[in-house]
């Protein structure tokens, strides 16, 4: 349906400053972005990007796992899933949602224009069924979410293809691994953050086709490594010396990488040897007239984060993949997906606005968990279905004609929420029709919130349930090496050093140790971890930088350097003064990192 059928064919306006209804911050929307509110027909936003961005992650809980029963007609079975057992949503186990037990067109019901649309949407959304789990084809890996094909794994989230690997987050192809994040193709890694082919790899960022090393950060094709920064095809250094094969062992021995309190003042002095060298504003690879961070191939896209496999015309998105195209304002979005606006997750899709998990699907809007369907409005559940409405079956003409009108309905009868804040056409879900509360949810992780600052701000927190367990290791009397563990400590409950007291870490305060885990940590000859799984996930996501672009210069002094700071070992485009280039870089100005721009980066680096 084209956006002059739904009233918006006006003539593109200039830049304009909006206040966000939300924050009340002011935001830009630019004459680019008018051209393609009118390309698909839609109003401007009124909530600035951060906020559309919080309001999609508070709709998709990855890690949240409790263990409730199957709402299916005659089943009892207990079942894990990602609805508290006291959240009201109705709950099919995996293969009974798919299965042909139900239909979703029987909670169809007709356009309600006496009440606001979006009421009407939560209550078809509590009635349909949900999915417990979106864990497909899993091989004993039963507590993984939001997952693919994986194999003996636990506690795997968002991640697909991988085996024997526990506690990961976006980890994709991978083995033996443990406390990943953005790890793809790599095989016994332990706390590593966007690592790509890389084997024997421990404590390290930004590495590619590096293999027994460990504290290394943005190093590439490098081996027996150690505490090294911006190294390529490097092997036997420590700290960025170079040393010779038996010596380099001989002081790797001395480092004691089995005691935790050893590893404890390495990663200490890591962290200062890291700020003495350059970063890179951003890693865009083959891209062209493009802003962001963590980008290929792309073309012409502004404000993007972790865009792998290709996107063109995109703008303020987030996890895109495998050529997406003209899309604003979504994430978790791939396989050739066009023309999508306040979206998350979409597989692929073309028109698709204002929805989540939308799968093989063309004209939806306002819909959630639809598949192989098209021309729905304000769906839930739908499979092979056209032109549907809230569940309900219409005729090719029957609908085209009631869109428009409830499109009207939603502007002129807008829902309000309890703090205030409205919702016409063309903006995404309430907060408050999520299933999850803030804390259950990707939100928390990408906009971190105390329980009352939550409050505050009128979003609802869940309280962790009561353990009736008590550690019976306190977090001070955790083994400082693997020698003095025995085989019984995957019967033990070990308290977390945090304690509960990390207010936005979600801490469960006490953990155990696995055996798969256990015999992983004995491959790898690593000590046992201090902080509980959630504490240790919540560190590695602040090892990223934000979704957020400040500009800056260039901090390459050329000549200058010689009088302090960092000292350029290669000749640069610019010569020996300052270089002069500005960017876009997710690096704070207050930051202590050395920013350079792509050229001065090169010509140090590669």
């Amino acid at each position: 349906m084209s956006g002059a059928c739904l009233g918006y064919n006006k003539i593109i306006p200039e830049a304009q400053t909006k206040t966000c209804q939300n924050c009340k911050a002011q935001f830009a929307i630019k004459p680019e972005d008018f051209a393609f509110y009118e390309k698909i027909g839609v109003p401007p936003p009124t909530f600035c990007f951060d906020c559309r961005a919080q309001r999609r992650m508070a709709f998709r809980n990855e890690r949240a796992l409790y263990r409730r029963k199957c709402d299916f007609p005659g089943h009892t079975e207990e079942l894990i899933s990602i609805f508290a057992p006291d959240n009201p949503q109705r709950v099919y186990d995996h293969a009974a949602w798919w299965g042909d037990g139900w239909d979703p067109l029987k909670y169809g019901r007709a356009i309600d224009f006496s009440r606001p649309f979006f009421e009407q949407v939560r209550e078809l959304w509590r009635e349909v069924p949900d999915i417990a789990l979106m864990n497909i084809n899993p091989v004993n890996s039963e507590y993984c979410s939001i997952t693919e094909g994986n194999k003996n794994c636990y506690l795997v989230f968002g991640g697909d293809f991988n085996e024997d690997t526990l506690y990961s987050t976006y980890t994709f192809h991978s083995k033996f691994c443990v406390d990943t994040y953005w790890v793809d193709k790599s095989e016994f890694n332990y706390e590593t953050v966007d690592c790509i082919s890389c084997s024997r790899l421990l404590y390290s960022r930004y590495c590619e086709g590096c293999y027994d090393g460990a504290f290394l950060f943005n190093c590439r094709n490098c081996h027996d490594c150690f505490g090294c920064a911006n190294l390529t095809n490097g092997s036997y250094q420590i700290f960025n010396v170079q040393h010779t094969k038996e010596d380099y062992q001989k002081k790797l021995s001395e480092l004691n990488l089995s005691s935790r309190r050893a590893l404890d003042n390495i990663k200490e002095k890591f962290a200062e040897h890291m700020l003495k060298y350059p970063r890179r504003f951003a890693k865009m690879i083959h891209c062209t007239n493009s802003s962001g961070d963590n980008m290929e191939n792309c073309k012409n896209c502004t404000q993007c984060f972790d865009v792998f496999g290709g996107g063109e015309d995109c703008r303020r998105s987030f996890l895109l993949y495998s050529t997406v195209k003209d899309g604003m304002d979504i994430d978790h979005v791939g396989l050739g997906t066009e023309l999508s606006y306040e979206t998350s997750t979409a597989y692929p899709g073309s028109r698709i606005f204002f929805s989540r998990f939308v799968f093989t699907c063309h004209d939806v809007q306002y819909s959630y968990n639809v598949h192989n369907a098209a021309y729905l409005f304000g769906c839930v559940g739908v499979r092979s279905k056209q032109y549907c409405i809230l569940n309900k079956q219409y005729s090719k003409e029957e609908y085209e004609a009631l869109v428009p009108k409830i499109v009207a309905h939603m502007n002129t009868m807008p829902y309000r929420d309890a703090s205030g804040r409205e919702y016409r056409y063309g903006e995404f879900f309430p907060e408050e029709l999520s299933p999850f509360t803030y804390n259950e949810t990707l939100a928390q992780e990408m906009f971190p919130l105390t329980p009352a600052e939550a409050q505050q701000k009128g979003y609802p927190w869940r309280e962790p349930d009561e353990k009736k367990h008590v550690s019976t290791i306190a977090a001070g009397a955790v083994p400082d090496t693997l020698r003095q563990v025995p085989d019984a400590i995957v019967d033990e409950i070990i308290e977390c050093a945090h304690k509960g007291a990390c207010m936005t870490d979600q801490c469960t305060k006490a953990f155990r140790v696995v055996p798969a885990e256990l015999a992983l940590y004995r491959k790898m000859n690593i000590p046992l971890p201090a902080l509980c799984p959630s504490c240790r996930h919540f560190a590695r996501i602040r090892q990223r930088n934000p979704m957020t672009l400040w500009k800056r210069a260039c901090q390459c002094a050329g000549a200058d350097a010689e009088k302090g700071g960092y000292k350029n070992v290669a000749k640069h485009p610019h010569g020996t003064g300052r270089c002069p280039n500005e960017f876009e870089t997710t690096y704070a100005p207050d930051r202590p990192e050395i920013v350079y721009c792509e050229q001065c980066y090169q010509a140090e680096v590669a």
